[in-house]
């Protein structure tokens, strides 16, 4: 990569597209050590918006804006040089597209595994011991307990499908509360496997799972993994979490499951079409999306908005790190974080 003339790199300009006030909060604090000149857009970044980046060299998007090849296209074409992803997915994004007009990606990789692990954590105890009925009870004077039991954790299997460090976190902390934790990844944690966690096949996993909790990537591989072919594997009243890529589930067969029983309980923190609901507030609006309605229309169903990651710990790490990949960039240093096409497939 060419060095660049400014050893600070505060000549560079990013275009920063879907800004919530917290980004804005915590880029203009951070930025303070670097001084980019950052223009922050409150649209998500998509082929209506990507000609926003002419004279940009840098893009910073999130999870739900789209980086399809014709976007791609329009940024290279608009000067853009960098994709830098807050976030440390990158299903969103064309990389073949972005290999072929030599436009660099690089993600956040990790930030505050905990945070993501706790969450999903609070979906299990939230759905289990049902406090959120519980409290919207009392509040209205009725301090019954009917309809509210729960199950003890202890004892119960739990599934951890991936176990990078979110995934790890996660199979850590839930086997502090006496669960049995069983796990799959393509690569396991040998110290995992000392703290007495044990790896198996997928179909293993499905067929011995009390509970079972996503933490893998988004790849053609896991896309639909849970599915109706992974759902008939699976104990009766199985309950299923996901905090990390809507499309690792395919919603329509997840739905007939919630009908006929075969899933007990669901919690999800991601959504397949959650482009175009989470991170807005819709209360006043009519919502399009049939889908959504009808998982809300369920008792044992939990849905959050995609705020798993959202503690201030790991908003300081992805705003910390994304800066420092713009800055790497900026200096021509070699890019910790880059996205290369092997990580793609």
């Amino acid at each position: 990569m060419t060095k660049r003339n400014n050893p600070n790199g505060n000549h560079i300009k990013v275009a920063f597209f879907s800004t919530k006030p917290y980004d804005k909060e915590y880029f203009e604090s951070l930025n303070i050590e670097y001084r980019f000149n950052i223009t922050f857009f409150e649209s998500a970044l998509n082929q209506s918006t990507a000609n926003l980046c002419l004279g940009y060299e840098v893009v910073c998007a999130f999870v739900n804006d789209n980086l399809d090849s014709t976007v791609i296209r329009k940024l290279a074409n608009n000067g853009v040089k960098m994709i830098a992803m807050r976030c440390a997915g990158f299903n969103n994004v064309d990389i073949k597209s972005s290999m072929q007009y030599e436009i660099k990606v690089v993600r956040v990789p990790a930030y505050s595994p905990e945070a993501i692990a706790e969450h999903s954590l609070a979906l299990i105890l939230t759905l289990n011991r049902k406090t959120h009925k519980a409290y919207n009870r009392v509040r209205e004077g009725n301090f019954s307990v009917d309809r509210l039991m729960g199950f003890n954790l202890a004892g119960k299997t739990v599934g951890v499908i991936g176990t990078g460090k979110i995934g790890a976190a996660f199979a850590k902390t839930i086997k502090g509360f006496g669960c049995d934790v069983i796990a799959h990844d393509l690569y396991p944690s040998k110290s995992l496997m000392e703290k007495g966690i044990k790896y198996t096949d997928l179909d293993a996993l499905f067929e011995s799972s009390d509970i079972i909790s996503l933490h893998c990537p988004l790849t053609p591989r896991t896309k639909h993994m849970i599915c109706e072919s992974s759902l008939s594997k699976m104990k009766n009243g199985v309950m299923i979490i996901n905090t990390s890529r809507g499309a690792l589930i395919k919603t329509s067969d997840v739905l007939q499951a919630l009908v006929n029983k075969k899933i007990g309980y669901l919690g999800i923190d991601v959504y397949e079409q959650e482009e175009n609901l989470f991170f807005e507030d819709l209360s006043e609006r009519i919502i399009q999306d049939d889908t959504i309605l009808r998982l809300n229309s369920f008792p044992n169903v939990l849905i959050t908005s995609h705020q798993a990651f959202f503690t201030a710990e790991a908003m300081t790490e992805i705003v910390s790190t994304t800066l420092r990949n713009i800055h790497e960039f900026s200096v021509g240093k070699p890019l910790t974080n880059e996205v290369s096409p092997e990580m793609a497939r």
